[in-house]
Protein backbone atom coordinates (compact mmCIF):
# COMPACT_ATOMS: atom_id res chain seq x y z
CA UNK A 1 0.00 0.00 0.00
CA UNK A 2 1.36 3.40 -0.93
CA UNK A 3 2.27 5.78 1.89
CA UNK A 4 -0.16 8.59 2.60
CA UNK A 5 1.03 11.93 1.32
CA UNK A 6 0.29 15.61 1.71
CA UNK A 7 1.48 18.62 -0.26
CA UNK A 8 5.01 18.26 1.16
CA UNK A 9 5.39 14.52 0.44
CA UNK A 10 4.81 11.27 2.37
CA UNK A 11 3.24 11.62 5.80
CA UNK A 12 5.74 10.35 8.36
CA UNK A 13 4.60 8.00 11.14
CA UNK A 14 4.71 9.61 14.61
CA UNK A 15 7.61 7.39 15.78
CA UNK A 16 9.79 8.49 12.86
CA UNK A 17 8.93 12.14 13.44
CA UNK A 18 9.89 11.72 17.09
CA UNK A 19 13.15 9.94 16.23
CA UNK A 20 14.19 12.77 13.95
CA UNK A 21 13.14 15.47 16.40
CA UNK A 22 10.29 16.65 14.22
CA UNK A 23 7.73 16.42 16.99
CA UNK A 24 7.68 16.31 20.75
CA UNK A 25 4.06 16.47 22.05
CA UNK A 26 4.48 18.99 24.88
CA UNK A 27 1.36 19.06 27.03
CA UNK A 28 -0.56 22.20 27.73
CA UNK A 29 -0.08 23.93 31.04
CA UNK A 30 3.11 24.22 33.16
CA UNK A 31 6.53 23.42 31.73
CA UNK A 32 6.63 19.64 31.19
CA UNK A 33 8.99 17.48 33.19
CA UNK A 34 9.20 14.79 30.51
CA UNK A 35 10.17 14.57 26.87
CA UNK A 36 10.42 11.82 24.28
CA UNK A 37 14.18 11.31 24.94
CA UNK A 38 13.71 11.02 28.72
CA UNK A 39 10.94 8.45 28.25
CA UNK A 40 12.99 6.43 25.77
CA UNK A 41 16.08 6.57 28.00
CA UNK A 42 14.02 5.26 30.91
CA UNK A 43 12.67 2.41 28.78
CA UNK A 44 16.20 1.49 27.69
CA UNK A 45 17.29 1.40 31.35
CA UNK A 46 14.46 -1.01 32.13
CA UNK A 47 15.39 -3.25 29.19
CA UNK A 48 19.08 -3.19 30.13
CA UNK A 49 18.26 -4.20 33.68
CA UNK A 50 15.42 -6.70 33.26
CA UNK A 51 15.05 -7.50 29.55
CA UNK A 52 12.56 -6.42 26.93
CA UNK A 53 9.68 -8.35 28.52
CA UNK A 54 9.85 -6.00 31.50
CA UNK A 55 9.22 -2.92 29.36
CA UNK A 56 5.68 -1.60 29.56
CA UNK A 57 4.24 1.87 29.58
CA UNK A 58 3.36 1.49 33.26
CA UNK A 59 6.87 0.29 34.19
CA UNK A 60 8.49 3.17 32.32
CA UNK A 61 6.10 5.62 33.96
CA UNK A 62 7.07 4.23 37.36
CA UNK A 63 10.73 4.65 36.45
CA UNK A 64 10.04 8.32 35.77
CA UNK A 65 7.74 8.84 38.73
CA UNK A 66 4.87 9.76 36.45
CA UNK A 67 1.36 8.56 35.66
CA UNK A 68 1.13 6.03 32.85
CA UNK A 69 -1.32 8.12 30.86
CA UNK A 70 1.12 11.03 30.93
CA UNK A 71 3.49 9.03 28.70
CA UNK A 72 0.92 8.78 25.94
CA UNK A 73 1.06 12.54 25.50
CA UNK A 74 4.58 12.02 24.14
CA UNK A 75 4.69 8.42 22.87
CA UNK A 76 1.55 7.17 21.18
CA UNK A 77 1.98 3.43 21.71
CA UNK A 78 4.34 0.74 22.88
CA UNK A 79 5.26 -0.04 19.26
CA UNK A 80 6.33 3.57 18.83
CA UNK A 81 8.36 3.31 22.03
CA UNK A 82 10.08 0.14 20.82
CA UNK A 83 11.14 1.78 17.56
CA UNK A 84 12.67 4.67 19.48
CA UNK A 85 14.32 2.29 21.95
CA UNK A 86 16.08 0.44 19.13
CA UNK A 87 17.50 3.68 17.77
CA UNK A 88 18.72 4.78 21.20
CA UNK A 89 19.84 1.27 22.11
CA UNK A 90 22.16 1.02 19.12
CA UNK A 91 23.54 4.46 19.74
CA UNK A 92 25.89 6.33 17.42
CA UNK A 93 27.59 4.34 14.66
CA UNK A 94 31.34 3.66 14.84
CA UNK A 95 32.13 6.41 12.35
CA UNK A 96 33.59 6.19 8.85
CA UNK A 97 36.58 3.90 8.37
CA UNK A 98 40.06 5.33 8.97
CA UNK A 99 41.68 6.74 5.83
CA UNK A 100 44.35 4.04 5.83
CA UNK A 101 41.87 1.15 6.16
CA UNK A 102 40.89 -0.86 3.10
CA UNK A 103 37.32 -2.02 2.60
CA UNK A 104 37.88 -5.30 4.44
CA UNK A 105 39.42 -3.71 7.53
CA UNK A 106 36.66 -1.11 7.53
CA UNK A 107 33.85 -3.66 7.33
CA UNK A 108 35.51 -5.83 9.98
CA UNK A 109 35.63 -2.87 12.35
CA UNK A 110 32.02 -2.01 11.53
CA UNK A 111 30.80 -5.58 12.02
CA UNK A 112 32.53 -5.93 15.39
CA UNK A 113 30.98 -2.67 16.56
CA UNK A 114 27.51 -3.97 15.62
CA UNK A 115 28.30 -7.29 17.28
CA UNK A 116 29.32 -5.59 20.52
CA UNK A 117 26.08 -3.61 20.68
CA UNK A 118 24.02 -6.80 20.43
CA UNK A 119 26.21 -8.56 22.96
CA UNK A 120 25.82 -5.68 25.41
CA UNK A 121 22.09 -5.30 24.78
CA UNK A 122 20.64 -8.66 23.73
CA UNK A 123 17.13 -7.31 24.24
CA UNK A 124 17.52 -5.59 20.87
CA UNK A 125 17.28 -9.04 19.28
CA UNK A 126 13.75 -9.46 20.67
CA UNK A 127 12.33 -6.32 19.08
CA UNK A 128 10.46 -7.38 15.90
CA UNK A 129 11.89 -5.97 12.67
CA UNK A 130 9.10 -4.04 10.97
CA UNK A 131 10.99 -2.68 7.97
CA UNK A 132 14.29 -1.33 6.66
CA UNK A 133 16.33 1.20 8.69
CA UNK A 134 14.69 4.59 8.93
CA UNK A 135 15.69 6.18 12.26
CA UNK A 136 18.74 8.48 12.62
CA UNK A 137 21.16 6.13 14.35
CA UNK A 138 20.24 3.15 12.19
CA UNK A 139 20.72 5.15 9.00
CA UNK A 140 24.01 6.38 10.44
CA UNK A 141 25.16 2.77 10.84
CA UNK A 142 24.08 2.06 7.28
CA UNK A 143 25.98 5.09 6.00
CA UNK A 144 29.19 4.05 7.77
CA UNK A 145 28.93 0.51 6.42
CA UNK A 146 28.39 1.70 2.87
CA UNK A 147 31.34 4.08 3.09
CA UNK A 148 33.61 1.12 3.79
CA UNK A 149 32.83 -0.02 0.24
CA UNK A 150 33.35 3.35 -1.46
CA UNK A 151 36.57 2.38 -3.23
CA UNK A 152 35.43 -1.04 -4.40
CA UNK A 153 34.15 -2.00 -7.84
CA UNK A 154 30.77 -3.09 -6.50
CA UNK A 155 27.57 -1.58 -7.84
CA UNK A 156 25.48 0.44 -5.38
CA UNK A 157 22.89 -2.32 -5.15
CA UNK A 158 25.61 -4.86 -4.40
CA UNK A 159 26.91 -2.67 -1.58
CA UNK A 160 23.53 -2.67 0.15
CA UNK A 161 23.31 -6.45 -0.38
CA UNK A 162 26.71 -6.83 1.31
CA UNK A 163 25.48 -4.95 4.37
CA UNK A 164 22.29 -7.03 4.48
CA UNK A 165 24.36 -10.22 4.34
CA UNK A 166 26.71 -9.11 7.10
CA UNK A 167 24.02 -7.73 9.41
CA UNK A 168 22.02 -10.93 8.97
CA UNK A 169 25.05 -12.97 10.01
CA UNK A 170 25.74 -10.71 12.99
CA UNK A 171 22.15 -10.89 14.19
CA UNK A 172 21.93 -14.66 13.77
CA UNK A 173 25.22 -15.27 15.61
CA UNK A 174 24.29 -12.89 18.42
CA UNK A 175 20.83 -14.47 18.76
CA UNK A 176 22.26 -17.99 18.86
CA UNK A 177 24.85 -17.05 21.48
CA UNK A 178 22.27 -15.26 23.64
CA UNK A 179 19.86 -18.22 23.50
CA UNK A 180 22.61 -20.66 24.43
CA UNK A 181 23.58 -18.52 27.41
CA UNK A 182 19.94 -18.21 28.50
CA UNK A 183 19.44 -21.97 28.09
CA UNK A 184 22.55 -22.76 30.13
CA UNK A 185 21.44 -20.52 32.96
CA UNK A 186 17.94 -21.99 32.95
CA UNK A 187 19.40 -25.50 33.13
CA UNK A 188 21.79 -24.54 35.90
CA UNK A 189 24.84 -25.34 33.78
CA UNK A 190 27.97 -23.40 34.62
CA UNK A 191 29.78 -21.45 31.88
CA UNK A 192 32.22 -23.73 30.11
CA UNK A 193 30.31 -26.91 30.92
CA UNK A 194 27.63 -26.99 28.23
CA UNK A 195 29.67 -28.44 25.38
CA UNK A 196 31.47 -31.10 27.49
CA UNK A 197 28.10 -32.25 28.86
CA UNK A 198 26.68 -32.26 25.33
CA UNK A 199 29.66 -34.27 24.04
CA UNK A 200 29.22 -36.94 26.71
CA UNK A 201 25.51 -37.21 26.01
CA UNK A 202 25.97 -37.53 22.25
CA UNK A 203 28.69 -40.15 22.76
CA UNK A 204 26.22 -42.27 24.72
CA UNK A 205 23.53 -41.99 22.06
CA UNK A 206 25.18 -42.45 18.68
CA UNK A 207 26.32 -45.58 16.90
CA UNK A 208 29.61 -44.91 15.03
CA UNK A 209 28.44 -46.99 12.08
CA UNK A 210 25.33 -44.83 11.67
CA UNK A 211 26.97 -41.49 12.49
CA UNK A 212 30.57 -41.92 11.28
CA UNK A 213 31.21 -38.24 10.56
CA UNK A 214 29.87 -37.14 13.95
CA UNK A 215 31.85 -39.91 15.63
CA UNK A 216 35.06 -38.52 14.10
CA UNK A 217 34.22 -35.08 15.48
CA UNK A 218 33.75 -36.57 18.96
CA UNK A 219 36.93 -38.63 18.68
CA UNK A 220 38.87 -35.50 17.74
CA UNK A 221 37.71 -33.81 20.95
CA UNK A 222 36.08 -30.95 19.08
CA UNK A 223 33.10 -30.85 21.45
CA UNK A 224 35.05 -31.40 24.68
CA UNK A 225 35.15 -27.72 25.56
CA UNK A 226 33.12 -24.61 24.92
CA UNK A 227 34.29 -22.54 21.98
CA UNK A 228 35.24 -18.91 22.45
CA UNK A 229 32.28 -17.00 20.94
CA UNK A 230 34.69 -14.47 19.50
CA UNK A 231 36.53 -17.22 17.62
CA UNK A 232 33.29 -18.49 16.10
CA UNK A 233 32.24 -14.98 15.11
CA UNK A 234 35.62 -14.28 13.55
CA UNK A 235 35.55 -17.51 11.55
CA UNK A 236 32.12 -16.82 10.07
CA UNK A 237 32.82 -13.14 9.37
CA UNK A 238 36.10 -13.97 7.62
CA UNK A 239 34.39 -16.49 5.36
CA UNK A 240 31.75 -13.93 4.37
CA UNK A 241 34.43 -11.33 3.66
CA UNK A 242 36.35 -13.90 1.60
CA UNK A 243 33.30 -14.29 -0.61
CA UNK A 244 32.86 -10.53 -0.94
CA UNK A 245 36.53 -10.18 -1.84
CA UNK A 246 36.12 -12.76 -4.59
CA UNK A 247 33.16 -10.78 -5.95
CA UNK A 248 35.11 -7.52 -5.89
CA UNK A 249 37.98 -9.13 -7.79
CA UNK A 250 35.58 -10.54 -10.35
CA UNK A 251 33.97 -7.15 -10.84
CA UNK A 252 37.38 -5.54 -11.25
CA UNK A 253 38.30 -8.07 -13.92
Amino acid sequence: MAAKTDDSGPVLPPAIESAWGLRDRPPKGPRPQMSVPTIVDAAVRVADADGLAAVSMSRVAKELGAATMALYRYVGSKDELLMLMVDTGYGPPPGPPPAEADWRAGLTRWAWADHEVLRRRPWLLHVPISGPPITPQQLGWMEDGLRCLDDTTLAEGEKTSVLLLITGYIRNEASLTAQIIEGSRAAGIEPGEMMPAYSRMVARLIDPSRFPALHRVLAAGVLDQDDDPDDEFTFGLDRILDGIEALIRRRAA
